[in-house]
């Protein structure tokens, strides 16, 4: 089985490395195109107004200056145009992507370019607390609860124009509960948050993000399965199309 990884949080990522060793304990043809640089929230988004870079940093591992979907396309369409990959795993993220997540996340972009290329595919991504540095980060659970848990998703197989959204919990592997199936969880938009500054100059600048706080979600979702230590799978597809309100909306016409 040819194996083809990508992520957001770009070539040099710690994720990146524990996502080597998972596909290596599936196959021992495992392919990197990751980004460059760090393409955290860069979305579905492709390079399409300036030209693409890469580079060869081993025979079989490769860095994009471009976005997660971008190396995905030039994994499949290019480097591995004669004998494509059999499945396409996107992660570690460092961080949860859960809820409203899916729609910022470049880590789910690689999946989903994945599997719009005709290919089984997948999104891994390790949930941190909320005041965390680089030392507490808990890797051996994506590491030990990974393998086995791809494998047996493979043996069951899914349809083609899904592609699955793993999650594991912050917690050692030891204290993994079990592996819930779970919906597409909502966050509470009202944790948004801009502050703004002034540079050395007294030009304003902005950043904006997600204030760190639990919310209370819905039983079933990903939120709620990862706040359990349980490890979410969330089988997800690209139609947006809501069918009552297409329903509603043709009545009046």
């Amino acid at each position: 089985m040819r194996i083809l990884l990508t992520n957001d949080d770009g070539v040099e990522a710690p994720g990146l490395k524990i996502l080597q060793s998972i596909a290596a304990e599936l196959s021992d043809d495992v392919w990197v195109i990751a980004p460059e640089t760090d393409q955290s929230g860069t979305s579905h988004s492709v390079t399409l107004h300036e030209p693409l870079r890469m580079r060869q940093l081993s025979e079989k591992i490769f860095a994009v200056r471009g976005t997660p979907t971008d190396c995905v396309i030039m994994g499949i369409k290019h480097v591995l145009k004669e004998t494509p990959p059999d499945l396409v795993l996107s992660g570690v993220n460092r961080g949860q992507n859960m809820a409203d997540d899916v729609v910022y996340s470049g880590t789910i972009a690689g999946a989903m370019e994945g599997m719009l290329l005709g290919f089984p595919s997948v999104a891994l991504s390790l949930a941190v607390g909320l005041h965390h540095d680089n030392y507490d980060i808990k890797w051996e659970t994506p590491l030990a609860k990974g393998p086995d848990l791809i494998q047996k998703l493979l043996q069951n197989k899914w349809p083609k124009d899904v592609f699955l959204n793993i999650n594991f919990p912050d917690c050692f592997p030891k204290e993994v509960q079990e592996t819930s199936i779970t919906m597409q969880g909502k966050r509470n938009q009202d944790l948004l948050k801009i502050e703004d500054r002034l540079d050395m100059r007294g030009r304003p600048y902005f950043w904006y993000g997600v204030e760190r706080m639990r919310s209370t979600p819905e039983p079933g979702t990903d939120l709620w399965a990862v706040y359990n230590n349980k490890i979410s799978v969330t089988p997800l597809y690209l139609d947006l199309t809501h069918p009552q309100t297409c329903k509603d909306l043709s009545d009046i016409f």
